[in-house]
Formats: structure tokens, C-alpha cells, sequence
């Protein structure tokens, strides 16, 4: 759901490499499995030995050989060096219900899973940022139109498991190439604040002939509401008046997504 707003004119010790702990030591438990290896220390051959042959299936097989877990515990080996992480894969599984709910999860949220701290949070942000730019750079100087498998799967990296709602503009050039992707407005649950007159003047100051508007529904049903649709309309009329087009409106959920022009909305 969005939000109309409308503007009024005018208005305007010696350091070593070792692993970061998982706790602050001086409030943290002082279970030892939770500390960083000292230096010549020896991993457990257990966790060795299972460390070592799931990184062999995973070089062997790739993701698809792996289930949700064990892609969770190749990420938390690095936080978590003397510990098993099977336990902490499960626990965030549980509570995230996939691999991508849990790389996707906000900060304060991963914080109150038993055994999360600084470095689980950090590995699993700097996937969720790897990911993201993966996916960015397939489309970004690319042709949009004759990419659109590549534009949703960005997409839907990007936006579907965000517990908020999002507001982003495709900005293409005369001929369909994507030259920006911007975040415009950040809501609740449930809307996020719209300024048409300042996506429309954005689009301007690129030099953009065209534009994609995307937003998410974090409840998982991107069926437009009312308010999307009048929304988009409107961000439609201004742009035509200003000589530019706007391609689509897509809405993501959390397995599938809407597209304005496909079910005739624009």
C-alpha cells in the first residue's frame, strides 16, 4: 500500500588475524567453544573432518548438492571456528524459514536467535551484499527489456524477504538500458511514502526516457492494493506529460511477484 503525498511549490596488544568472537567478553559466555582459536590451538577432529568433507561436496556439487543447512554452516565456519554450527543452522532455519530468509533478516531480528552475535551477523550480511551485487551487475548497463528473467531475479534478491516496504525506480535510457537503480522511499509493513513529482524530476535529472517502478509487500502476496494502482497511475500521467515512458510496476512477494503491465494495469 502507498502512502499520497503531495508537495506544495517551493517546499521543498599485538594485533593477529583471528576470527572476530561471537560474544564481548566481558558479558559473553564463557563457554570456550565460542572463542576464536588461540594461536597453534587445534580444531576438534570432529568439526575438522566434517568441516573438510562438506567443503568437498559443496566444490564437488556446487549449492544444488548442499540443503539449506549445510550452505548456512559453510557461512557460520568462518564466524565460529571451534564449534559445531549445525545446531545454529537449524535454530535460524527455524526461526527464517530458508536460506534466503536468513541471509535476508534485519540485524536486530538475527540478534535475539540464541548463539547470533557480531560475526554470525557480519558473514551473513556480507553474503546478502554479495548477492546483491551479483545480481545488480547483470542488469545494470544492460538492455532491460531482453533481460527481464535477469531484472526479477534482482528483484526479488533484493526485496522479497525485507520486512518493510520498498520503493525502488528502474531508470532506463532511449534505448532500454538500465543506467540507474534507485531507492526512493522506505515505509512500514505495510506502505511506504510516495512522491510522484519527485520520481518524475529524478527521471529528468538522469537524462532517463524510461522508467521501471518497483516495491515489495513483505505479507507475500504482491497483489496491488488500491492505492498502488491509483499510485502508479498517477506516476504514469506525469510522466507522459513530460515525454517519458514508464514500462511497468512490479511488485514483489516472497515467491512471486506482479507485473502491472502483464495483468493489465498499465
Amino acid at each position: 500500500m502507498f502512502i499520497f503525498l503531495v508537495q506544495a511549490r517551493g517546499m521543498t596488544r599485538q594485533f593477529a588475524e583471528a576470527p572476530l568472537p561471537l560474544f564481548d567478553p566481558a558479558s559473553g559466555p564463557e563457554d570456550p567453544a565460542l572463542l576464536p582459536l588461540e594461536r597453534g590451538a587445534r580444531l576438534p577432529s570432529y568439526i575438522k573432518d566434517h568441516r573438510a568433507r562438506l567443503r568437498a561436496r559443496f566444490m564437488a556439487g556446487g549449492a544444488a548438492a548442499l540443503p539449506d543447512y549445510e550452505m548456512l554452516e559453510l557461512v557460520l565456519f568462518r564466524a565460529i571456528p571451534r564449534q559445531d554450527v549445525k545446531p545454529l543452522a537449524h535454530r535460524l532455519l527455524t526461526t527464517f524459514h530458508d536460506f534466503n530468509g536468513v541471509i535476508s533478516a534485519p540485524s536486530a531480528r538475527l540478534e535475539t536467535v540464541e548463539g547470533v552475535g557480531e560475526a554470525v551477523i557480519c558473514e551473513l550480511k556480507v553474503v546478502e551484499a554479495a548477492a546483491a551485487r551479483l545480481a545488480r551487475a547483470r542488469v545494470l548497463n544492460r538492455h532491460v527489456l531482453s533481460g527481464w528473467d535477469a531484472l526479477l531475479d534482482y528483484c526479488h534478491t533484493t526485496m522479497a524477504h525485507r520486512a518493510t516496504e520498498q520503493f525502488r525506480v528502474l531508470f532506463l535510457d532511449r534505448k532500454n538500458v538500465l543506467i540507474a537503480d534507485e531507492e526512493q522511499a522506505r515505509g512500514t509493513v505495510d506502505h511506504v511514502p510516495v512522491y510522484p513529482r519527485e520520481v518524475v524530476k529524478r527521471a529528468l535529472e538522469l537524462d532517463a526516457s524510461a522508467m521501471i517502478l518497483v516495491h515489495n509487500h513483505p505479507s507475500g502476496d504482491p497483489t496491488p492494493s488500491e492505492a498502488d494502482i491509483v499510485m502508479t497511475h498517477r506516476i504514469r500521467d506525469a510522466a507522459e506529460a513530460l515525454g517519458l515512458v514508464l514500462h511497468d510496476h512490479i511488485i514483489v512477494g516472497r515467491s512471486r511477484e506482479t507485473s502491472f503491465r502483464s495483468q493489465g494495469y498499465l
